[in-house]
């Protein structure tokens, strides 16, 4: 299976990834993994997490505050949100296509 980031979403990888660079080199580099180890086990069962609402599904990163919210379409996982989990929570929704 196939993956593909948001504009909007790739961005939001790149700057935790910064903003933890910022604090120790050490701590981006364990983020960047959490973060490729969520997206292999979501490419690998895209359906394990339930959907949240349509087909929308959610998968928490396990060291990081974070939440991937994702859709699957015709063989591609396609992440819309990289999500810190202290923000609205809806802030996203409007780069999904009705």
């Amino acid at each position: 299976m196939n993956y593909a980031f948001h504009p909007d979403a790739l961005q939001e990888y790149l700057d935790g990834a910064s903003r933890y660079a910022t604090i120790n080199p050490c701590l981006a580099e364990a983020f960047v993994l959490d973060a490729e180890r969520a997206i292999e086990r979501i490419i690998e069962h895209p359906h394990a997490w339930p959907a949240i609402e349509n087909d929308i599904r959610h998968c928490l990163l396990k060291r990081f505050p974070f939440a991937i919210y994702y859709i699957v379409e015709e063989g591609t996982v396609t992440i819309y949100a990289f999500m810190h989990t202290s923000r609205e929570p809806e802030y996203w929704r409007g780069r999904i296509a009705p």
